[in-house]
């Protein structure tokens, strides 16, 4: 069975496509209007006028950096190993095979495909094609991209498949039948596209939460009600077995299944903020409130226990569990008597622990931990009455991930990397420890590169740690372009990970790279996140700014060579870096940002977030975002480090209107500035080889240019 938690049904119940059409809002006290905010047209994503200044912002910064004569040459470094056919193809176990999803040059919108165990255990897997998306594409005139599929256990085979147009969040759905390699004819097809998920109940029956029409969108504009559909009866006739509250963020039903694929009860939830949610389960025909912590979920069935992870400590039967343990129940106990079925610890973590993904297998669960940011995996099962755990045996002081495991068998593949280090994919089966099973090639050449790993003490004396990957031996006299990035948000940790494209792009033409693990994210567990968010977020900012200022102290750079990066939440990092300390970067990377916060709840999916930042229409909240806002910070007579924001205009997610509006004030200002948006890509800009190639080579041409060439000492 496949873990089920908080985020996890976030992602199976996502938001409707919005198009931006804020202005149309009622107005609110406090936040800026049309006539306070001259841009708000900007936040209509596809209008003719938006598109036509997207058009000549593109035009502009294409002429900047095209020209340059070293782009071409990144451009193809970052294809070729985008493309490269000797790059690992990661897989999921199904019963009828090893499937993999695949894109290459010759397969821009890729290639669904499997292959079995022994063929892949080869350097040349035989692989069975199961669908060609380009060729669908080609067939319908759409731009379909690939958004994965959910599929009826235990066979597999039986698949709503989920497509968007363009790369946007929102899909369309299919039923594809795996074994025939065919859409279903009749069968199950969701056509409007719309954030939201399916489960199979059995052959003939789905659970679906979609957008369902007036009045089954929450203010965040996700789904916060389920249908049960049954084969041949329209989706408008469904019966609605589970309503949430158009405030919640989003909500749901949900199966609780366990790796065999039996169903043991229905749940629900209702998302009350993004952090915290109310669990239900179906009891006697109604619905049962679980009695657990807002900060909890479920996370799994294993060994006959359901097992609930927590973020937040938990005292229940006289016993207190700490935020990030695992804890467990009987599942019969827990099924006659969901809320007074006793309760046991499987984990609670030390001190700079935390865990991070899981997976359970036939027989045992499995989780990756993080202990002061070095990976981990411990196996857990229930033995002679009590739950122990052993260590699986991988490769210290690296970064481990699960990549697949099976829910019929003890197979499992981990991942281990490091900056320098290629990613190697490591394979067990149960009856001996994981081995090397495929490695990826090196696209850069460390040779005269080191890792260290320093400390900086941010604005309120906690110590934040940092890592540099930089030359050898490298003169500490602040000559050294240097790029840093981060994240610092939704409990999302930002760990030490082969560098690719950025080692062959940037660290090969003597560049050194950053990466901060800032409060807000995810590297130390549930307080390094809680202790910074809402009327706490500047403290992310603050840690940023904390490690800039020392690597500057320690000589590694200086502010005329340093560059700062980061996409979404790191977007408006970046933003608040450049606008709260212009003076101590030399370049600014806004990557698909939020960036107007006392707009976003009103633009794109923005309402979704205010459990991590705060409702700007509650004045006391407001003053919180205000304090730090990048568009409201950009202001008349301030010196910026020509920043290069982008977007996509196709992102449902955080929109490209923050970016746009963004350029948009610089420019007002006279300020320098580049603009760019991808016209197709989703959230993560580009959908295809091509497309990430390009953005790539854009943004090391803007660093090199701005770190590099005329700022050389």
């Amino acid at each position: 069975m496949k873990l089920v938690s908080t985020f996890a049904l976030a992602l199976a119940m996502t938001l409707t496509a919005t198009t931006g059409a804020a202005a149309q809002e009622a107005p609110v006290e406090g936040v800026p209007g049309p006539q306070q905010d001259p841009y708000i047209w900007l936040e209509e994503a596809r209008s003719p006028e938006a598109l036509e200044w997207v058009a000549k912002e593109n035009t502009r910064t294409l002429a900047a950096f095209e020209a340059d004569p070293r782009f071409a040459q990144l451009k193809a470094e970052a294809l070729a190993i985008f493309d490269s056919e000797d790059r690992i193809p990661f897989v999921s176990f199904r019963p009828d095979g090893l499937y993999n999803f695949w894109q290459d040059k010759a397969n821009p919108k890729g290639l669904l495909r499997r292959t079995t165990l022994e063929s892949y255990r080869t350097d040349k897997p035989e692989w069975e094609i199961i669908l060609d998306v380009d060729a669908l594409a080609k067939a319908e005139g759409k731009e379909w991209v690939y958004q994965g599929s959910t599929c009826l256990p235990p066979a597999l085979t039986k698949c709503m498949i989920a497509l968007s147009d363009g790369g946007e969040d929102a899909t369309i759905m299919r039923e594809f039948d795996t074994s025939t390699k065919q859409f279903v004819e009749g069968g199950f097809v969701l056509d409007a596209k719309s954030q939201g998920g399916v489960q199979w109940i059995d052959a003939d029956t789905l659970l679906v939460g979609r957008n369902f029409g007036e009045g089954t969108l929450t203010e965040s504009e996700y789904p916060f009600t389920s249908r049960v559909w049954k084969r041949g009866t329209a989706i408008a006739d469904a019966p609605e077995i589970f309503r949430g509250e158009p405030t919640d963020v989003w909500a749901g039903a949900s199966l609780l299944r366990d790796n065999a694929g039996t169903i043991h009860a229905r749940t629900a939830f209702r998302a009350i903020s993004f952090h915290e949610s109310l669990y239900f389960v179906e009891k006697d025909g109604a619905w049962l409130a679980l009695d657990i912590p807002k900060k909890a979920s479920p996370y799994g069935i294993v060994d006959g226990h359901l097992l609930y992870s927590t973020d937040e400590d938990w005292t229940v039967d006289g016993q207190t569990f700490p935020a990030d343990s695992l804890i467990a129940v009987d599942l019969e106990e827990w099924k006659a008597d969901p809320n007074g079925a006793a309760k046991t610890l499987v984990w609670a973590p030390g001190e700079r622990q935390t865990k991070q993904g899981g997976a359970i297998t036939g027989n045992a669960l499995f989780v990756t931990l993080l202990d002061n940011v070095v990976g981990k995996v411990l196996e857990f099962n229930f033995e002679g009455g009590e739950w122990v755990s052993r260590q699986v045996a991988l490769p210290d002081n690296a970064t481990l991930g699960i990549a697949a495991s099976s829910d019929e068998t003890d197979q499992i593949m981990y991942t281990v990397s490091g900056f320098l280090e290629p990613t190697t994919l490591y394979y067990a089966d149960g009856s001996s420890a994981p081995a090397v099973l495929k490695t990826s090639p090196s696209y850069f050449d460390p040779a005269g590169m080191e890792v260290e790993q320093h400390e900086a003490t941010s604005k309120d004396g906690t110590k934040i740690p940092y890592f540099i990957v930089k030359p050898k031996g490298m003169a500490m006299d602040g000559t050294t372009a240097t790029l840093m990035t981060g994240y610092g948000g939704f409990q999302v940790p930002r760990l030490p990970a082969y560098l690719g494209s950025t080692g062959k792009l940037w660290l090969e033409k003597g560049g050194a790279y950053v990466l901060a693990n800032l409060r807000g994210g995810g590297e130390f567990g549930p307080n390094w996140h809680q202790t910074a968010i809402r009327e706490n977020k500047q403290r992310t900012w603050d840690d940023f700014i904390a490690v800039g200022e020392d690597l500057v102290r320690r000589g590694f750079t200086s502010p005329k060579h340093f560059g700062i990066q980061g996409g979404s939440q790191g977007g408006l990092l970046v933003g608040t870096a450049f606008t709260q300390r212009p003076d101590l970067f030399g370049a600014a990377i806004v990557q698909i940002p939020l960036f107007d916060m006392l707009r976003y709840h009103l633009i794109g999916r923005g309402a979704s977030w205010i459990g991590e930042y705060g409702d700007p229409r509650i004045p006391e909240q407001r003053a919180w975002i205000e304090g730090y806002s990048p568009y409201q910070k950009i202001v008349a007579g301030v010196e910026y480090p020509t920043p290069f924001l982008w977007a996509s205009t196709a992102d449902d997610r955080t929109h490209p209107a923050h970016a746009r509006k963004g350029a948009a004030r610089l420019k007002e200002l006279g300020q320098p500035y580049y603009y760019f948006e991808d016209t197709t890509g989703g959230h993560s800009g580009g959908v295809d080889n091509d497309q990430r190639a390009k953005l790539q080579a854009l943004q090391f041409i803007y660093l090199m240019q701005r770190l590099m060439d005329q700022h050389r000492e």
